[in-house]
């Protein structure tokens, strides 16, 4: 039968769907949907950058530079800020700290590593750190509207039991303690790759008008509405977080970032010059 003859159907295929991780097994070659998703992520991201950066008559071999800068920045922070973020797990399996093709790059780190490498290449080139970053934030909100959908075959970064007839089924092994009992679960990073394609495509529409607006406008923009995003969608979210009186760390880091890309905003519009 094909089970996308109707609606019910394919509500049905996702209640009783349980994905396999792995996207290719040959022998020792194990190829993860997380790591391929990723991966093909960076690179729509960069194919945007690149269609940006041609029609803002900026110099492509800017970003091709960046390119060597940007993803190690990203891997470097997400892998340390998520290793902090777990380290009751990780300092009793160090070795795993190093098998990021499991999971484990948490956006924030993905962001603060990022930037700090993207400021360190202006820096030398003696480029605006903001008219690039306008440019870059687009390609990272394209990277995370197609990684984060490499949660669904890890069984990660789901919310709350469900009855909603799109909530996923997970493996008793990933449901967090006191939730076994429950089948059904809010698809999270569904909602985070659909925020962030709203996000993308708003990005793209304002660079793509080439409006005459102050550099690191678009990027404080990003950092906000980034910001509102995951913060409403941690209300949902089960899996462990560290907290600091009761809020869970995601939402305390969304506040922060949120709060300075207001900062970003009124400084770079109270200033008379673009650079």
């Amino acid at each position: 039968m094909n089970i996308w003859n109707n609606e019910t159907d394919m509500f049905t295929f996702l209640h009783q769907y349980i994905p396999n991780p792995y996207l290719l097994e040959i022998g020792f070659l194990k190829i993860r949907w997380y790591g391929f998703l990723m991966v093909v992520g960076g690179l729509l991201g960069y194919w945007l950058i690149l269609k940006l950066a041609k029609r803002k008559e900026m110099e492509p071999g800017i970003f091709e530079d960046l390119l060597l800068y940007f993803p190690v920045g990203a891997i470097i922070g997400a892998r340390i800020y998520y290793v902090i973020y777990a380290w009751d797990f990780y300092q009793n399996n160090f070795w795993d700290i190093f098998k990021i093709w499991e999971g484990g790059l948490a956006v924030h780190g993905i962001m603060i590593g990022g930037f700090v490498a993207t400021y360190l290449y202006c820096r030398k080139k003696k480029l605006s750190f903001f008219a690039i970053a306008d440019v870059a934030v687009m390609g990272l909100a394209a990277a995370q509207m197609i990684g984060r959908a490499g949660n669904y075959f890890n069984q990660e970064i789901f919310g709350k039991p469900t009855e909603l007839a799109w909530g996923i089924p997970i493996a008793i092994a990933n449901r967090p303690v006191g939730y076994e009992s429950f089948e059904f679960f809010h698809p999270v990073f569904l909602y985070e790759c659909l925020g962030s394609l709203l996000i993308a495509g708003l990005l793209f529409f304002i660079n793509w008008k080439k409006l005459n607006w102050k550099t690191g406008n678009v990027f404080a923009i990003y950092l906000i509405l980034y910001s509102i995003m995951r913060f409403c969608l941690e209300f949902l979210r089960i899996d462990y977080s560290p907290a600091v009186f009761g809020v869970r760390w995601p939402m305390i880091m969304s506040v922060m970032i949120f709060i300075c890309a207001i900062g970003v905003l009124l400084w770079r519009n109270l200033k008379k010059n673009n650079s």
